[in-house]
């Protein structure tokens, strides 16, 4: 994702505070400031690899990805998702997707996706709502 114009915050220890009643920002703790773990191999350190803009030092939360391994899952996923999940952080309501993992799947496009998808729910533009209006009218015309 960081080849892809994404930039690090923190790996797996991310640390939150709550900054306003509806913002959340997180960090890295200094020790961990720039660096990556990655099995196989071992501990990266993604500013020396990338460059200074790989590396971010606080954001604010706007969306958790979970990611679930497809194994794991054990009701069919729903395929059209209409409501939004959401998670406390701190006492904040975080909207909150999960991806399901299999192997084959490109997690950083799959992420990427979510991500872009949050941000036009967020402008009022929902694909799945308009999908549905879409076969709504199209069962509509069948029975007129």
């Amino acid at each position: 994702m960081i080849n892809r114009g994404s930039r690090l915050i923190a790996d797996d220890a991310p640390q939150f505070s709550r900054i306003a009643p509806e913002i959340i920002s997180g960090e890295c703790p200094e020790l961990l400031q720039g660096l990556l773990e990655v099995r196989g191999l071992g501990v990266l350190d993604i500013r020396a690899m990338f460059g200074d803009n790989a590396v971010k030092a606080t954001k604010y939360l706007r969306l958790i990805v979970r990611l679930q391994l497809l194994a794991e899952q054990s009701v069919p996923a729903e395929r059209l998702v209409t409501q939004q999940e959401n998670q406390t952080v701190l006492g904040t309501l975080i909207p909150c997707v999960t991806l399901l993992m299999a192997p084959g799947r490109n997690l950083a496009i799959l992420i990427e996706a979510a991500v872009r998808s949050h941000l036009l729910k967020q402008k009022g533009m929902d694909a799945t709502q308009l999908f549905i209006e879409r076969q709504q009218a199209a069962l509509q015309m069948e029975a007129d």
